[in-house]
């Protein structure tokens, strides 16, 4: 009969490290830690193995988002910036996290981020400090360079397909001052190409791919996939431990040396806050005792609001007719099977383009992501006559919102509320964006032979107030939420610039959550670029 601690769990062991989610972050993790082979590492996730078909085909991600299998299938709450709704929020469920159901865009953001981090007091974090780590661990398809690694495990290829349509409003952008580049990923992403994706010849490249199953036989390393953490232990202000639950038992393992939190901008906040540790006001609510009060756990949630534009154009091919056509949706699967080429190889978006929304701004504030296909939302059939998405984001909203948990029942989703277009500037930006998309769509040369018309929002809306009332109701998630334990000094920071949390021994969290400001562009690859950083830090404080 196992042994049971006090709690009535099973007890499974010490290690020396508990990494809490094998996402993105905590797959890298997991094989860095690991490396020392007197090192005991457990890796606690608690979706299962990504041995499905829709993880590894590219257009999977209209499977796997909204599935169970794969997917939290989080909800918001009702937003009043979106008129009320409420949107489905994408979590992945599943070894490699979110890079097994993500868009597969590879993006560093802007050097001006990091350089903003560093300005907030973080030592380590300017530009200058995270290139390297960029470059160390990737695999770039243009081999290395000053800006490129090729020695890594993370590749980067181009996409395998283009569409005419896309190019046209690549000429189009560059008609109003958006020019054409090859790479977005220099530190100044400024002007329009297609995205970089982080596939392998033509199949999804996620994180459980890349680091975690090279070293699945490592004997001191242990992955437990379905084992859900409940709560981490503590010994006054230590860290000792997790409990999680898996099959049904509850099982509680030994950390010797740190708990790493790499369950992201949801979780990690999530199981912080269940394991007493967060806003006082908030766990007392819940009949939580604080082990430690920190203000800021949950808080400051920032995420990327897209605006779908969309648009009827004439004597130009998209994906919306081909879909309608038996043979061609054949032959798009002959063309994946037999070449990896053709459809079946896109990303949820293929060409992006950065922009100003105004000359105000110093770097670029708005991404595009603009698509050779329109439907109602996602999940739904794409329209049956030829059209483009245009969508734009704007890349550092002022807007904040939380994550706060709603039981203390671990299995209960935390309330997710994003506030979107909360925030004055943010409603101006919204407003811009539209203006300059229709520019470039409605008022070029370069698509006048296309005849593009524009169906949503509609061009009834023109005033200040109705092109936000608009963004409201086009408005949806990118899926990037961050900086709910936020990085930093001041009374709402929750991690140090080691990713320490503030006040607590042996627990660091190494995810998307501790970016003190968003990230300008998508965010699956800087959340790795920050488990390798907090991977070196671990190793050199170990050494000494």
């Amino acid at each position: 009969m196992a042994k049971q601690d006090n709690d009535g769990a099973e007890l499974l062991g010490e290690f020396d490290y508990i990494i809490v989610g094998a996402g993105t972050a905590g797959c890298l993790l997991a094989n860095r830690l690991s490396a020392d082979r007197q090192t005991k590492v457990l890796l606690l996730e608690a979706g299962g193995k990504d041995n499905w078909i829709w993880f590894h085909i590219p257009v999977g991600y209209l499977y796997s988002q909204g599935n169970p299998r794969a997917d939290w299938c989080f909800k918001t709450e009702a937003d009043p910036g979106l008129n009320g709704r409420s949107l489905n929020y994408a979590r992945g469920k599943v070894l490699g996290g979110c890079s097994a159901i993500n868009g597969m865009i590879y993006m560093r953001g802007q050097a001006a981020d990091y350089d903003h981090w560093r300005q907030l007091g973080n030592v380590g974090w300017s530009w200058d400090d995270v290139l390297p780590i960029f470059k160390e661990t990737e695999d770039h398809f243009a081999g290395a360079s000053e800006l490129h690694g090729s020695n890594g495990e993370w590749r980067v290829e181009e996409p395998r397909i283009s569409w005419d349509i896309l190019d046209t409003f690549r000429d189009a952008a560059a008609e109003v001052g958006i020019p054409r580049i090859n790479d977005f990923n220099g530190g100044d992403n400024e002007g329009s190409a297609y995205f970089q994706v982080n596939q392998k010849k033509g199949v999804r490249w996620h994180a459980a791919k890349a680091f975690l199953k090279p070293v699945r036989d490592r004997e001191n390393l242990a992955v437990l996939t379905h084992a859900q953490t409940e709560r981490l232990t503590l010994d006054g202000k230590r860290v000792n431990g997790v409990l999680f639950r898996q099959g049904g038992v509850l099982k509680r393992a030994v950390a010797n040396a740190e708990v790493v939190l790499a369950a992201g901008a949801i979780g990690s906040p999530q199981i912080l806050q269940l394991s007493g540790i967060g806003p006082g006001s908030l766990l007392g609510e819940h009949g939580i005792e604080v082990a430690h009060e920190l203000a800021g756990v949950g808080e400051n949630l920032q995420d990327h609001l897209q605006l779908r534009l969309a648009y009827k154009v004439r004597n130009i091919q998209t994906l919306n007719e081909m879909t309608q056509s038996l043979f061609q949706k054949a032959k798009m699967a002959v063309d994946y099977a037999l070449f990896r080429r053709g459809p079946l190889t896109m990303a949820p978006s293929q060409l992006g383009a950065f922009a100003k929304s105004s000359e105000e701004f110093a770097t670029a504030n708005l991404q595009y992501h603009v698509q050779p296909l329109t439907l109602e939302k996602f999940g739904e059939p794409l329209h049956p006559f030829p059209a483009f998405t245009a969508s734009v984001c704007n890349l550092r909203p002022e807007s904040r919102g939380h994550v706060r948990i709603k039981s203390r029942d671990p299995g209960t989703a935390p309330s997710i509320q994003l506030n979107y277009l909360s925030a004055d500037k943010d409603k101006q930006v919204a407003a811009d964006s539209i203006r300059l998309t229709r520019r470039i769509v409605l008022e070029t040369n370069a698509m006048k032979p296309f005849q593009p018309e524009e169906f949503m929002p509609g061009l009834k809306a023109q005033s200040a107030s109705d092109l936000i009332k608009a963004a409201g109701s086009i408005g949806t998630t990118i899926f990037h939420p961050v900086s709910t334990c936020k990085m930093g000094v001041d009374p709402a920071a929750v991690v140090d610039d080691r990713l320490k949390v503030h006040g607590l021994e042996r627990l660091r969290i190494a995810d998307a959550s501790i970016m003190p400001t968003i990230t300008s562009g998508n965010t699956n690859s800087p959340t790795l670029m920050i488990a390798e950083k907090a991977a070196a830090m671990i190793h050199e404080e170990r050494r000494h």
